[in-house]
Protein backbone atom coordinates (compact mmCIF):
# COMPACT_ATOMS: atom_id res chain seq x y z
CA UNK A 1 0.00 0.00 0.00
CA UNK A 2 1.17 3.12 -0.80
CA UNK A 3 1.88 6.76 1.05
CA UNK A 4 -0.94 9.72 0.50
CA UNK A 5 0.20 12.59 -0.40
CA UNK A 6 -1.87 15.75 0.57
CA UNK A 7 -1.63 18.79 -2.11
CA UNK A 8 -2.39 21.57 -0.53
CA UNK A 9 -3.45 24.96 -2.98
CA UNK A 10 -1.54 27.76 -1.89
CA UNK A 11 -2.79 31.05 -2.07
CA UNK A 12 -0.40 32.57 -4.29
CA UNK A 13 -1.79 30.78 -7.03
CA UNK A 14 -4.62 33.15 -7.27
CA UNK A 15 -2.39 35.93 -6.95
CA UNK A 16 -1.98 36.71 -10.50
CA UNK A 17 0.62 39.26 -10.86
CA UNK A 18 -0.44 42.05 -12.81
CA UNK A 19 0.42 45.43 -13.20
CA UNK A 20 -1.76 48.43 -12.67
CA UNK A 21 -2.19 52.16 -13.98
CA UNK A 22 -4.55 54.18 -11.83
CA UNK A 23 -6.33 56.57 -13.98
CA UNK A 24 -8.34 60.08 -13.09
CA UNK A 25 -10.94 61.20 -16.03
CA UNK A 26 -14.03 62.02 -15.92
CA UNK A 27 -14.51 60.94 -19.42
CA UNK A 28 -17.12 58.21 -19.78
CA UNK A 29 -15.86 54.93 -20.21
CA UNK A 30 -16.20 54.50 -24.07
CA UNK A 31 -14.64 57.61 -24.27
CA UNK A 32 -11.77 57.00 -22.16
CA UNK A 33 -11.59 53.62 -24.04
CA UNK A 34 -10.97 55.42 -27.32
CA UNK A 35 -8.48 57.87 -26.47
CA UNK A 36 -6.47 55.15 -24.68
CA UNK A 37 -6.97 52.94 -28.13
CA UNK A 38 -5.86 56.07 -30.37
CA UNK A 39 -3.45 57.20 -27.90
CA UNK A 40 -1.70 54.28 -27.08
CA UNK A 41 -2.07 52.08 -30.25
CA UNK A 42 -4.56 49.30 -28.24
CA UNK A 43 -7.46 47.75 -29.38
CA UNK A 44 -9.91 47.52 -25.90
CA UNK A 45 -13.02 46.34 -26.91
CA UNK A 46 -16.25 46.45 -24.67
CA UNK A 47 -15.99 42.94 -23.01
CA UNK A 48 -19.77 40.67 -23.59
CA UNK A 49 -20.17 40.94 -19.61
CA UNK A 50 -19.50 44.04 -17.26
CA UNK A 51 -18.12 42.93 -13.89
CA UNK A 52 -20.58 42.20 -11.51
CA UNK A 53 -19.61 41.88 -7.62
CA UNK A 54 -23.24 42.12 -6.20
CA UNK A 55 -26.68 42.43 -7.84
CA UNK A 56 -26.58 45.99 -7.65
CA UNK A 57 -22.78 46.93 -8.30
CA UNK A 58 -21.54 46.14 -11.97
CA UNK A 59 -18.39 47.68 -13.54
CA UNK A 60 -17.80 48.27 -17.19
CA UNK A 61 -14.92 46.21 -18.87
CA UNK A 62 -12.61 46.51 -21.89
CA UNK A 63 -10.28 44.31 -22.65
CA UNK A 64 -7.60 43.10 -25.87
CA UNK A 65 -5.73 40.19 -25.90
CA UNK A 66 -2.40 41.54 -27.51
CA UNK A 67 -1.17 37.88 -29.01
CA UNK A 68 2.02 39.62 -30.54
CA UNK A 69 3.19 40.80 -27.60
CA UNK A 70 1.93 38.51 -25.28
CA UNK A 71 -0.08 41.34 -23.13
CA UNK A 72 -3.25 40.77 -21.68
CA UNK A 73 -5.17 44.63 -21.35
CA UNK A 74 -8.04 45.34 -19.16
CA UNK A 75 -9.51 48.89 -18.40
CA UNK A 76 -12.26 48.04 -15.52
CA UNK A 77 -13.84 51.53 -14.12
CA UNK A 78 -13.74 52.20 -10.44
CA UNK A 79 -16.97 54.11 -9.99
CA UNK A 80 -20.44 52.79 -10.53
CA UNK A 81 -23.58 54.65 -9.97
CA UNK A 82 -26.12 52.38 -7.50
CA UNK A 83 -29.81 53.36 -7.97
CA UNK A 84 -31.73 52.83 -3.77
CA UNK A 85 -35.62 53.54 -3.54
CA UNK A 86 -35.67 55.26 -0.67
CA UNK A 87 -39.26 54.52 1.33
CA UNK A 88 -40.96 57.77 2.48
CA UNK A 89 -44.12 58.06 4.48
CA UNK A 90 -46.93 60.93 3.82
CA UNK A 91 -47.68 62.75 0.36
CA UNK A 92 -44.51 61.82 -1.67
CA UNK A 93 -44.32 58.27 -2.79
CA UNK A 94 -41.00 56.01 -2.75
CA UNK A 95 -37.53 58.09 -4.04
CA UNK A 96 -34.91 57.22 -5.76
CA UNK A 97 -31.22 58.07 -4.71
CA UNK A 98 -28.17 57.41 -6.41
CA UNK A 99 -25.16 56.57 -4.70
CA UNK A 100 -21.64 55.82 -6.19
CA UNK A 101 -19.59 52.40 -5.27
CA UNK A 102 -16.06 51.87 -6.19
CA UNK A 103 -14.35 48.68 -7.08
CA UNK A 104 -11.72 49.63 -5.08
CA UNK A 105 -12.56 51.13 -1.95
CA UNK A 106 -9.28 52.47 -0.48
CA UNK A 107 -8.67 54.61 -3.99
CA UNK A 108 -12.21 55.99 -4.39
CA UNK A 109 -10.05 58.79 -5.96
CA UNK A 110 -9.47 56.88 -8.84
CA UNK A 111 -11.72 56.55 -12.58
CA UNK A 112 -10.55 53.44 -13.92
CA UNK A 113 -7.86 50.87 -14.29
CA UNK A 114 -5.36 49.55 -16.82
CA UNK A 115 -4.89 46.45 -15.58
CA UNK A 116 -1.76 44.92 -17.59
CA UNK A 117 -0.67 41.22 -17.55
CA UNK A 118 3.03 40.48 -18.59
CA UNK A 119 4.17 43.55 -19.69
CA UNK A 120 7.80 44.86 -19.97
CA UNK A 121 8.80 48.14 -17.78
CA UNK A 122 9.38 50.00 -20.99
CA UNK A 123 6.57 48.97 -22.41
CA UNK A 124 4.76 50.01 -19.44
CA UNK A 125 6.14 53.10 -18.78
CA UNK A 126 5.48 54.61 -22.22
CA UNK A 127 2.08 53.55 -22.29
CA UNK A 128 1.55 55.95 -18.72
CA UNK A 129 2.88 58.47 -20.82
CA UNK A 130 1.32 58.11 -23.53
CA UNK A 131 -2.00 58.16 -21.32
CA UNK A 132 -0.92 61.33 -19.82
CA UNK A 133 -0.59 63.13 -23.23
CA UNK A 134 -4.56 62.28 -23.74
CA UNK A 135 -6.31 65.74 -23.30
CA UNK A 136 -8.44 65.06 -20.51
CA UNK A 137 -7.03 63.08 -18.63
CA UNK A 138 -5.97 64.38 -15.15
CA UNK A 139 -3.49 62.26 -14.48
CA UNK A 140 -2.31 58.50 -14.71
CA UNK A 141 0.38 56.71 -12.72
CA UNK A 142 1.46 52.93 -11.95
CA UNK A 143 -0.51 51.68 -8.95
CA UNK A 144 1.61 49.33 -6.50
CA UNK A 145 -0.84 46.02 -6.44
CA UNK A 146 0.70 44.42 -3.43
CA UNK A 147 -0.59 46.47 -0.76
CA UNK A 148 -4.14 46.95 -2.42
CA UNK A 149 -6.93 45.37 0.14
CA UNK A 150 -9.17 45.11 -2.45
CA UNK A 151 -7.10 43.42 -5.16
CA UNK A 152 -9.52 40.38 -5.01
CA UNK A 153 -11.69 42.37 -7.13
CA UNK A 154 -9.12 43.24 -10.02
CA UNK A 155 -9.20 39.50 -10.22
CA UNK A 156 -11.48 38.12 -12.48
Amino acid sequence: MGMLTTHKISADLYDDSFSLIAIHSNLEDYAITYAINSGCGLYLKRMKKDLHLDENMSFSVFDWDDEINDVYWTLISNKCEVEEEIPSVGLFGNNTSTRTDHLVKERKEVDYFLKVDTADETMFAQKIRSINQIAKVITAYPLDTQNLKSKRNLIF
